[in-house]
């Protein structure tokens, strides 16, 4: 049979970092005998006692000093979770495991190494969470704001169990089905706005006193906001519309007033209200302005046609626009005055001589209940053959020929008359004389209906 050889049964065994003697068989160690086994083995012997000296005992999974160094120094760079360094111990003990029993001596000492390289371990780990986190924060801040501003409130137990959530969150965020819902920079700037206005709406004004100092060095004018013209333009338009419209009540009333009262009362009237005279004449103008034919004009083309030698006589003429359209010399009565040429007084007792005029004219001023007194103190002021020229609404007629019955019996001739305006009826009379009549004698035909306006 083929035999070992003597040197192949001696032969060291290295293991790890130190070199371990290899056990002889003890039935081969038996047979060997002489010289050269001897020597073998006190070499053996000697290498081996003085290896021990340089490298004491350890556990047969331990590092060597500069491994535990170099692991130090790369422990801090390692940024990873806790989870991860639980790993690293774990396979660590495996290895032991694998390569033998640990040693009684070194027990303490690998233990001490461990604890310290986990401490060094985590606060790296702890470390680089923090920076991340910071990092998130920043980024968290243009992305949704509400959400770090309820993070930074949060303090003591709170603000640790949120960060432990969070840290616990972070490695199964890509997992999670249904990713947090983040602003964009467009979003979160219009909700400062909003916040902004809000606040703003509900902020008591501020006095004149408790204005800020510092004042602008330029003063910037503010272009006026159109809304407030609106609302003016509006709050305008609607006094005026009041205003005409109480103007037009107040018209209607006085109106009715000189219908339906004597000259004298309406004179008593406007003395004690000189306003209320120019309130009437202005209404009065807006209603005939509506007419096709102003009745004055009628009357001033027709005296244009005589001589302006002519003593003009006008009762009742409100702005005198009759003395203002002919040559002729007129004198000018009304119960209130609108025209320095105007004579106040009351139209059944002018100022003027018996018999000094050539004209008289009534245009729209047959108003009040004694019609008579103006035709008869017209008749003493004309002269014999002299013109009466009469302009009156047409619908208070009720009958026209009753009306110049009346007229002709109070010393007048019907020269011509004018039906065919539908607004006014236009008449001219002579005077042939006296009254024919007696003060106390009734003339029904004089009674004219009173010319009222409508509320419109």
């Amino acid at each position: 049979m083929f035999e070992e050889p003597e040197w192949a049964e001696a032969a060291p065994v290295a293991t790890g970092l130190r070199l371990v003697a290899a056990r002889p068989r003890p039935a081969a160690a038996s047979q060997i005998k002489g010289s050269k086994h001897r020597q073998l083995l006190a070499t053996l012997r000697a290498l081996e006692a003085a290896s021990l000296p340089q490298q004491p005992p350890s556990l047969p999974g331990s590092d060597s000093e500069e491994e535990i160094v170099e692991r130090k120094k790369k422990c801090p760079k390692k940024t990873s979770f806790p989870s991860v360094s639980i790993e690293v111990g774990k396979k660590r003990k495996k290895k032991c495991q694998k390569q033998g029993p640990p040693g009684s001596d070194s027990e303490e000492k690998e233990v001490e190494r461990k604890k310290k390289c986990l401490k060094g371990i985590f606060s790296a780990s702890d470390s680089a969470e923090e920076d991340k986190r910071k990092k998130k924060r920043q980024k968290q801040v243009h992305s949704n704001p509400a959400q770090h501003l309820d993070n930074d409130n949060l303090t003591g137990p709170k603000a640790c169990k949120s960060s432990a959530t969070n840290d616990l969150s972070k490695p199964n965020a890509g997992t999670s089905a249904n990713p947090p819902h983040t602003l964009s920079r467009k979003q979160w700037r219009n909700r400062q706005k909003n916040k902004r206005r809000h606040k703003n709406k509900f902020r008591p004004p501020q006095p004149p006193d408790q204005a800020p100092a510092t004042a602008p060095t330029e003063e910037t004018e503010v272009p006026p906001d159109p809304s407030l013209h609106r609302q003016e333009d509006r709050a305008g338009a609607l006094r005026s519309r009041m205003a005409q419209r109480l103007d037009g009540a107040r018209f209607r009333y006085l109106n009715e007033q000189l219908y339906s009262e004597p000259s004298s009362a309406a004179r008593r009237l406007f003395q004690e209200d000189p306003e209320a005279f120019l309130l009437y004449h202005r209404g009065f103008q807006s209603q005939v302005k509506k007419w096709p034919l102003q009745p004055v004009d009628r009357i001033a083309k027709d005296l244009r046609q005589r001589p302006a030698s002519l003593v003009v006589a006008d009762f009742g003429c409100g702005d005198c626009r009759l003395a203002s359209s002919i040559r002729n010399p007129v004198h000018c009565f009304d119960l209130a005055s609108l025209d320095p040429r105007v004579t106040v007084c009351d139209m059944a007792q002018v100022p003027l001589e018996d018999e000094s005029v050539d004209v008289a004219v009534f245009c729209l001023s047959l108003m009040g209940t004694n019609i008579r007194d103006f035709l008869e103190e017209a008749n003493r002021v004309l002269k014999p053959g002299g013109l009466l020229k009469v302009a009156e609404v047409s619908s208070r007629f009720e009958d026209v020929r009753t009306f110049l019955g009346a007229v002709t019996k109070l010393g007048f001739k019907v020269i011509s008359k004018d039906l065919t305006n539908s607004h006014f009826f236009l008449f001219d009379f002579e005077k042939t004389g006296p009254p024919r009549v007696g003060p106390k004698a009734q003339l029904t035909g004089l009674k004219l209906q009173p010319c009222l306006y409508k509320r419109r």
